[in-house]
């Protein structure tokens, strides 16, 4: 065979498609869902998205690492993409907030990243091919690319499993202000900035983990309830649905994120397909039907909600559509404080410009009169 004096880390695709590149971060090889973002800034919130959990994250603007990286931006207790693939990295931060380099952060959490890779080549095919399987390997000497093809066959995809159940916390967790009216998050795999975001409106939050029962919820007499992002096939987190079908039925104000967008479609009959190549990145086009604005939005789902089985009999309706490709962005009901968007509000990474609707979910609350006493 010879010696191998080329690019020493490979990415591979299931479809064949090999890309070469140098290795960074951890050592070691990975598998997943291969997915591109096209965020600008956050590469740290991206990779503690949990959102992006079983997931090999394509980094779309070129230059990656520049500045460092800080506890502070972390949006979980660890990162959750199992690889990163950038076109440059910068080894050398410069921010006055940095207390190490990406590569040392990858390191530390054991998740490779491959550089050098023709990011954009890379983008669209996966546009055009949709979902593919792919792997990492960060020293592909002595193995053929029919072997690395191979090897990105069998990787996992997240919808294959319950990832769900990884990314939420294991016991409840309550904060902020004691005194306050009280939301309880049902942690589907929830960003710190959600919290955050709450309690910067004065409230008491309780985050409890995806599948609490209903009734647990109704005994930490909760004022309203949101459902938090999350990885995976949401048709994979059964009993999830069934505790937001029963908040619903209950009228406790109610706001869906992302997969908790999902969650209460399902809740109330409608369904869920995959998308081609899913929407990841923080410059998504929303329009709300009601008052004819235009969002831009923080994105990151492979799922959409169908509208053809919505029903609008009882009462559910399209809230918001995404302008480039039409799909479902928002449910609302008519009479009951429920509804739903199918992106971050909190951004982290991404625009604050719909942080509005954290407002939203307090003036239902206190439409509704506020805090429970019962």
């Amino acid at each position: 065979m010879g010696t191998y004096t080329g690019p020493i880390a490979a990415l591979a695709l299931e479809d064949g498609r090999i890309f070469r590149g140098e290795p960074f971060g951890a050592p070691v090889e990975t598998g997943g869902e291969i997915v591109f973002t096209t965020t600008m800034t956050g590469y740290q919130e991206v990779a503690t998205d949990p959102s992006f959990n079983g997931q090999v994250v394509c980094f779309t603007y070129p230059l990656i690492g520049n500045y460092g990286v800080t506890p502070a931006d972390d949006e979980s207790f660890r990162p959750w993409a199992r690889g990163v693939i950038v076109r440059e990295y910068s080894d050398e931060p410069s921010n006055w907030r940095s207390v190490g380099t990406f590569d040392s952060y990858l390191r530390q959490h054991q998740i490779p990243g491959i550089m050098g890779v023709d990011t954009r080549a890379l983008t669209r095919h996966l546009r055009d091919r949709g979902l593919l399987r792919g792997v990492i390997v960060p020293d592909r000497r002595g193995l053929d690319d029919g072997e690395l093809v191979a090897r990105a066959r069998k990787a996992p995809l997240p919808s294959e499993s319950n990832v769900v159940a990884e990314t939420s916390i294991p016991a409840i967790e309550t904060t902020g202000n004691p005194d306050g009216l009280h939301v309880v998050v049902l942690d589907c795999g929830h960003k710190r900035n959600i919290v955050r975001s709450l309690e910067r409106r004065g409230l008491k939050v309780t985050v409890v983990p995806w599948d609490t029962t209903y009734e647990t919820i109704a005994g930490l007499k909760p004022d309203g309830i949101t459902t938090s992002p999350g990885p995976g096939d949401p048709e994979n987190a059964e009993r999830t649905v069934e505790t937001v079908r029963q908040i619903v039925d209950h009228e406790i104000p109610f706001m869906g994120i992302c997969l908790g967008h999902q969650l209460l479609a399902l809740s109330i009959g409608a369904e869920t397909s995959r998308l081609h190549y899913g929407h990841r990145g923080g410059n998504q086009p929303v329009k709300d039907l009601l008052d004819g604005r235009v969002y831009i939005t923080s994105q990151n789902h492979g799922f959409k909600v169908d509208p053809e089985q919505i029903p609008t009999d009882k009462g559910w309706r399209v809230g918001k559509i995404n302008l480039n490709d039409g799909s479902v962005e928002g449910l609302e009901h008519e009479t009951r404080p429920a509804f739903s968007v199918q992106y971050h509000p909190e951004g982290a990474p991404g625009p604050q410009d719909n942080q509005y609707l954290f407002d939203r979910l307090v003036s239902m609350i206190e439409e509704r009169g506020g805090k429970r006493t019962d």
